[in-house]
């Protein structure tokens, strides 16, 4: 017997049948809706805090301060004073970062002041949190409170409380006005702190400091007042540039009298303005673009692409073919044999009829 090759073995395989028209629009359209509120919603809720980990320096500088030099107790003028924060900021579980902060102030050959703190900032609202180590030169009876450098992205014009770790205490920023820096737009801070006792800064001078011709020493406690300025991009809460008028004194501790110590004029070093501003202005339209920009595009192309692909379900609906084009007949020897026919020689319509002209097989 003769194998029939042009035969099918096993079960029939059905024809696949195709997605309903307007499938894959609508799910593209889905999607895009998804993403227009996961953007704002979500993802800007993870960028826009303070990063957790960080290492940044802030130098202000001052070239005709005056201040008391000390190893000979005379006031100089005109020199060139410089004020650095260095900060190390690492990351204090999900929404808390840890800064590590010294403050240097110097003059060209010599250091004539230095200190440190520890502060644990929410990363949200960029205040501090009293919690973990913190400190103010070693003093960890300190409670830090307000905003500790940056604001919070996206907050409103408005008075906050900032924190200065010299006189341990936040007295406002009030919002002045808005004001531009480096082609931005930036909002202007101000804060004035009077006159104040810096805690822990008693120390013997010279009694003829505050008494011509006094003799020995009397203990002396220094004074500060200083008025800040920062200039805030809102949107991402960095502080393009920022000035601070400075002045100390020493005042006798049982007795009147007052000396200046230090009068500094502090700008931000224009390098460091630039780059801000530079920074700012790159994270701002990342902020943007996730806040409003994007969802206000990709919103009303998802709501489209569905109501798109809804339109073309129905009208294949109404046509009577849920895919949009006719379902071709299958082909081949099995669907020869599923509508009773045989074709083994590749042709015919019917059964092929036994020849006469073969004899048949003993």
């Amino acid at each position: 017997m003769t194998a029939d090759t042009g035969s099918q073995v096993g079960p029939l395989t059905p024809a696949r049948r195709p997605l309903p028209r307007g499938t894959l629009v609508v799910a593209a359209g889905a999607f895009l809706l998804t993403l227009a509120a996961l953007l704002p919603l979500y993802v800007y809720d993870r960028v826009a805090p303070i990063p957790a980990s960080a290492e940044f320096t802030v130098a202000m500088t001052d070239e005709k301060a005056g201040y008391l030099d000390t190893s000979r107790w005379a006031w100089v003028e005109g020199v060139e004073m410089r004020r650095v924060t260095r900060v190390d900021a690492t990351a204090h579980g999900r929404d808390w970062s840890a800064w590590e902060m010294v403050v240097d102030t110097s003059l060209p050959d010599r250091m004539i002041d230095h200190s440190s703190r520890r502060v644990i900032v929410d990363r949200e609202t960029g205040r501090a949190v009293n919690c973990c180590g913190e400190h103010v030169n070693g003093d960890r009876a300190v409670r830090q409170a307000g905003l500790v450098y940056f604001w919070p992205a996206g907050a409103p014009a408005g008075d906050y409380p900032y924190y200065d770790a010299e006189v341990r205490s936040a007295p406002p920023l009030e919002f002045d006005d808005w004001d531009e820096v480096a082609g931005l737009r930036v909002g202007r801070y101000t804060q004035s702190v009077d006159a104040t006792q810096v805690p822990d800064s008693a120390r013997p001078v010279p009694a003829a400091l505050f008494a011509a011709g006094a003799e020995g020493t009397v203990t002396a406690t220094r004074w500060l007042e200083v008025t800040r300025t920062f200039w805030v991009e809102p949107v991402t809460g960095i502080v393009v540039h920022a000035a601070e008028q400075r002045e100390e004194s020493l005042r006798p501790r049982d007795g009147r009298g007052e000396v200046p110590l230090l009068r500094a004029e502090l700008v931000l070093e224009e390098p460091q303005v630039a780059a801000n501003a530079e920074q700012a202005r790159v994270r701002s339209v990342l902020l943007r673009a996730l806040d409003s920009w994007a969802p206000a595009v990709l919103g009303p192309l998802g709501a489209a692409a569905v109501l798109v692909g809804l339109v073309r379900a129905w009208r294949a609906r109404d046509t009577g073919s849920p895919s949009g084009a006719d379902t071709p007949e299958p082909t081949g020897s099995g669907a020869a044999r599923e509508h009773g026919r045989a074709d083994p020689a590749g042709g015919g319509d019917g059964p092929a009829e036994p020849r006469e002209d073969v004899g048949a097989e003993p």
